[in-house]
């Protein structure tokens, strides 16, 4: 008898948790954006949010919590309530590329939910206009023939466009010296003035500077060219087809979250992300939108961290 009683409470606690997962969203939602405004990944989140908030009827309020490359921000989600109503749009280096740079207060796919890969935004070769190389060959050629001499800059140590280029030393044998700056801004102020010979970064933050003529676009570090720079040679059609490096941006909900509510958000945010409004906004600044499973989402997530915890070891890449 006891048993039972035990098996009508239990069943009892879930009536209420599973409606209220049938109902959402009764409230707004709040969508954690591991950095500051003005960035790729904030521009992202707002366009997916709109379209939230536009097919749901709730508002999707973002709130920027930069700190950690991702990881302050990102916790706070994981650490969260999981009834669907926080959750983050973050990026490559919170999910999968800080553990192998420090310790996390979180583990990505046992303490949060994986929803969706929502887009991919390759990382851009740059060199100043001035600079004598006018192609990926000329440029690793002349870094080859003076080891030691060329400086390359990042946004900072451990972010994305630093591990590209030391993917690229690796894979190229070169010897180049990191430069890390505090930021994209000035990273490209000292390459635009020539302090520097190299820099990757995510499209969005070159592509101005590409269009105006100032900077030269060598390869695009993805497997597929981009439509705005369909000129430009992706590495792979260089020869280098492991330099492969792309800045990435998902949803992600704390573990736990109900799944009637994790497929709705589910539904929601692909459906966006098909939809000719969100291309049209995205697709311009090189986004190459994807909207996969909750399980390769997961799968996806795993690998790359194995990928960067490699190149993270070759390179001796430390936070600094």
């Amino acid at each position: 008898m006891t048993r039972v009683k035990t098996a009508l409470c239990a069943l009892a606690l879930l009536v209420p948790i599973s409606a209220s997962a049938q109902q959402w969203p009764e409230r707004s939602i709040r969508m954690v954006v591991p950095f500051p405004a003005g960035g790729p990944t904030d521009i992202i989140a707002r366009v997916v949010a709109q379209a939230m908030s536009d097919a749901l009827g709730q508002p999707v309020v973002i709130d920027n919590r930069g700190g950690a490359g991702g990881v302050t921000g990102t916790d706070q989600v994981a650490k969260s309530a999981p009834d669907g109503y926080t959750i983050a749009l973050t990026s490559a280096g919170a999910l999968s590329i800080s553990p192998s740079l420090q310790r996390m207060p979180y583990q990505s796919t046992r303490d949060l939910a994986p929803v969706t890969l929502v887009a991919k935004v390759p990382e851009l070769l740059v060199v100043p206009a001035t600079s004598s190389a006018t192609s990926l060959d000329a440029f690793l050629a002349a870094a080859k023939a003076k080891p030691g001499s060329f400086n390359y800059a990042s946004t900072g140590p451990g972010g994305m466009p630093h591990l590209a280029a030391e993917l690229l030393k690796a894979t190229a044998k070169l010897d180049m010296v990191h430069v890390p700056y505090s930021g994209a801004a000035p990273a490209v102020t000292d390459l635009l003035g020539g302090r520097t010979e190299m820099m990757f970064a995510d499209i969005p933050v070159l592509l101005p500077h590409v269009q105006a003529g100032k900077l030269r676009a060598l390869a695009v570090g993805s497997a597929q060219r981009v439509a705005m720079l369909a000129d430009v040679p992706t590495t792979a059609e260089k020869g280098l087809p492991a330099v492969e490096a792309e800045n990435w941006y998902g949803i992600v909900a704390p573990a736990g979250t109900p799944k009637p509510v994790l497929d709705k958000m589910h539904a929601t945010i692909v459906a966006a992300l098909r939809s000719p409004e969100v291309k049209q906004k995205l697709e311009p600044i090189g986004a190459i939108l994807v909207g996969n499973s909750p399980e390769q989402f997961t799968a996806y997530i795993q690998s790359e961290e194995k990928k960067w915890a490699e190149v993270v070891r070759v390179s001796g890449a430390k936070l600094e």
